[in-house]
C-alpha cells in the first residue's frame, strides 16, 4: 500500500490466493504497520512464530486497554505484549514461574493498568485454559504503562516508581504518620509525583511561578518546606 509493506489479519484472507492477487478488504480485521524498519522486521519475525491465539489475545487486550484508559498507546504494544504473552504461556507449560519484584509498586501506583492486567489474565484463561499468576498481570500493566504515547522508557518507569516510594517514605518518617493509600488525597499526591518525575526525567521545567507565593508557602508551612528539602536532597 503506497509502496509500504503491511501485515494484515483476517479470517480467510489468504484462502485460494496466489502472489499478486488482490485481497478482500472487508475481511481485514487488523492491519499491522511499523514505521521503523527494525521494529517491522521484529514484528514480522514474532508473528510468524507465535501461535495465532496469542495474536488474537493481544488484539483484545490492547483494544480493551485503549477504551478503558482513554489513552493513545504506541503501536509497539502489539509487538512487545504479543511476545511477552507467548513467552509467559511457554513458561507456564514448562512449569516455570517468574516473580514480579515490582508487583506491589505497580498495584499501588498504576492500579488502573493493573486491573486491565487482571482482565488480560481472564482473556488468556478463556482462550487457552491456562491460569497465569497475578505477577503476570503486573508485567502486562508495565507494558501498558510504557506504551503510553506520553510515557517514558521502561528503565525510567522503574526509576520513577522507586523514587515515588522513596518520597512517600520521607513524608511518612518526617511527619511520623501512616498514609491512607485508599484516600483521594493519597491518589492525588501520587499522581502529582508521577507528572513531576516525568518532567524531571524529560528535562522539562515549569515556568517560574510567583516568588511571593513561594515565600509565603515557605514562611507559613515550615514543616512541609523542611520535608521538601529532604526530598530535594
Amino acid at each position: 500500500e503506497s509502496g509500504r509493506e503491511v501485515l494484515v489479519m483476517g479470517c480467510g484472507l489468504g484462502y485460494k490466493k496466489s502472489v499478486g492477487d488482490g485481497i478482500d478488504t472487508d475481511k481485514i480485521e487488523k492491519i499491522y504497520t511499523m514505521k521503523d524498519k527494525d521494529a517491522y522486521h521484529r514484528l514480522e519475525e514474532i508473528l510468524s512464530k507465535v501461535p495465532l491465539e496469542c495474536i488474537q489475545i493481544t488484539n483484545e487486550i490492547v483494544e480493551y486497554a485503549k477504551i478503558s484508559l482513554g489513552k493513545r498507546l504506541s503501536d509497539s504494544i502489539y509487538l512487545t505484549l504479543c511476545d511477552h504473552i507467548s513467552f509467559a504461556l511457554e513458561r507456564s507449560r514448562n512449569g516455570i514461574q517468574i516473580r514480579n519484584a515490582l508487583l506491589m509498586e505497580i498495584r499501588r501506583f498504576y492500579y488502573h493498568e493493573y486491573e486491565i492486567g487482571l482482565e488480560a489474565l481472564r482473556l488468556i484463561r478463556e482462550h487457552t485454559g491456562i491460569e497465569l499468576p497475578d505477577d503476570e498481570a503486573g508485567f502486562i500493566a508495565f507494558h501498558l504503562v510504557n506504551a503510553d504515547m506520553d510515557s517514558i522508557g521502561i528503565g525510567q518507569t522503574q526509576e520513577m516508581m522507586k523514587t515515588i516510594q522513596n518520597i512517600i517514605n520521607i513524608v511518612k518518617y518526617h511527619y511520623n504518620i501512616e498514609l491512607n493509600e485508599n484516600s483521594i488525597h493519597y491518589e492525588r499526591f501520587v499522581t502529582h509525583l508521577k507528572f513531576f518525575l516525568k518532567r524531571v526525567f524529560s528535562g522539562q521545567e515549569l515556568e517560574d511561578g510567583d516568588l511571593n507565593f513561594f515565600l509565603m508557602i515557605r514562611s507559613q508551612y515550615k514543616k512541609a518546606y523542611a520535608c521538601v528539602l529532604k526530598v530535594y536532597d
